[in-house]
């Protein structure tokens, strides 16, 4: 092997030297080291050292950490100006076990005093680089939503008829259409997301007839709300938020007797609760109960006497249950069947009166949901501290009956002579009545829950 050996090497003409040709490889000597030739904003990846426990970190390398065996530490090298270090989640698990930096000395990171914060977030990557005394590391590419600053950051969001603040929550109440804005997002996944309930309009009644259904109703529970009280409804996940206005649509309850109709739809993002099915009627033309959220109890006075399905369309967890069949053979006495409710099938038309059509309860949601300063939401459950939304209706029965069958917990109306529609707000469904007019179905809620501090 040849050798040369020089102290500058400087070009004959032009300002530029060119080292090697297209394919070579320029390598410096064991142990030896460069000046002057700065950095691109890359790292060397280590791809032969997976790192699963703590480990201190080399200026210039990038490190694949895994932390399913635990949360790791990462201590980071000296702040010198230009320094460099990469970091990504190797298997997907940063969000349940979180990587915690850790600055050298006094060093800082985003310019915080906290020198530990934790990045938290799954599939997660970034890149940081020591720019000086003042800021310390900072993230100059990332997957991450903000740079770590050592301090947590969350949600900052507007909008809705009420805002609710309890402990470290807020909860926007809507009662009618409007916007969420999101102005904010939180310093990872878990601080960006938010808790729902999305309730639809409760179904409208119908003369002679069942109880009308209760609308569609959709919780989430990210948030883990204590037990027992939180809904077997609830989805477990909540939804991640961006900084974005989300449009919301609160569904009004259907249309009662002469015309009757089903309950309209809510929505907030990917979330729809559909409108509660209209009760099936005395007169053939509008005699077959409707599918829905929760679906419209039957008719007790035509042949077509059964049911509306509920969770239509369907989605899990189910939004609601079938309403009750009507009693069409077993006259003297007729009843219709109750409306179904988002935790109970309606009630069937049976007989003795009045104990018959009874309609479906609906399901519930903690009160710290939405804090105890709004207790007019909802109605009071069985379980303590509890809210029902989405009870069906009540049906009419024949000899007329005065106004004791009982709808369902969650604002579903009651039927008979004293019918009663839906109450507002519930998403309840409309209770059958003896005659025209009857009774309009319980317009529906959306609240939004998230953590802001």
């Amino acid at each position: 092997m040849s050798k040369i050996k020089v102290n500058t090497i400087a070009p004959r003409s032009g300002t530029t030297v060119t080292l090697g040709e297209a394919g070579d490889t320029i390598a410096l000597g064991a142990c030896a080291s460069q000046t002057g030739f700065g950095r691109s904003g890359s790292v060397n990846w280590d791809t032969s050292n997976i790192k699963t426990t703590t480990f201190t970190a080399v200026s210039g390398n990038g490190y694949f950490v895994n932390t399913t065996g635990g949360a790791i530490t990462v201590n980071l090298p000296a702040g010198v100006a230009g320094a460099i270090v990469g970091l990504k989640d190797y298997a997907g698990t940063w969000d349940d076990n979180a990587v915690t930096l850790n600055a050298n000395g006094s060093d800082k990171i985003g310019g915080g005093n906290d020198t530990d914060p934790p990045i938290e977030n799954e599939g997660g990557s970034l890149l940081l680089v020591y720019v000086d005394t003042t800021q310390g590391w900072l993230t100059t590419q990332q997957s991450v939503t903000t740079s770590p600053t050592g301090s947590e950051s969350f949600i900052t969001a507007s909008g809705g008829n009420t805002v609710i603040t309890s402990g470290d929550y807020k909860t926007h109440i809507f009662t009618g259409d409007g916007t969420f804005t999101v102005s904010a997002i939180g310093n990872n996944d878990a601080n960006s997301t938010i808790d729902y309930l999305v309730v639809g309009g409760g179904g409208g009644a119908r003369a002679n007839g069942g109880g009308a259904g209760a609308g569609g109703f959709r919780t989430s529970n990210a948030w883990s709300l204590p037990a027992p009280t939180t809904s077997p409804l609830a989805a477990p996940t909540g939804i991640i938020v961006t900084a974005t206005a989300y449009p919301i649509a609160v569904g009004g309850g259907g249309p009662g007797a002469p015309s009757g109709g089903n309950g309209a739809v809510s929505t907030f993002d990917s979330i729809t609760s559909a409108g509660g099915g209209v009760a099936g009627g005395q007169n053939p033309g509008d005699s077959a109960a409707g599918a829905g959220g929760s679906g419209g109890g039957g008719d007790y006075n035509c042949a077509v006497n059964a049911g509306g399905a509920g969770n239509t369309p369907p989605v899990s967890p189910p939004q609601g249950q079938n309403g009750g069949t009507g009693n069409y053979t077993s006259g003297p006495s007729y009843s219709g069947g109750g409306g179904g409710g988002a935790g109970e099938v309606g009630g069937p038309g049976l007989v003795p009166q009045p104990n018959t059509g009874h309609g479906g309860n609906g399901s519930y949601i903690d009160d710290t949901f939405f804090g105890p300063t709004a207790p007019s939401y909802g109605t009071p459950g069985t379980v303590s501290s509890t809210r029902y939304f989405a009870g069906g209706g009540a049906s009419d029965c024949f000899p007329g009956n005065p106004g004791t069958i009982p709808g369902g917990e969650g604002g579903g109306g009651q039927g008979g002579g004293s019918a009663a529609g839906g109450t507002i707000n519930t998403g309840g469904g409309g209770g059958g009545s003896n005659g025209n007019p009857a009774p309009d179905g319980g317009s529906g809620v959306v609240m939004i829950r998230y953590k802001y501090q």
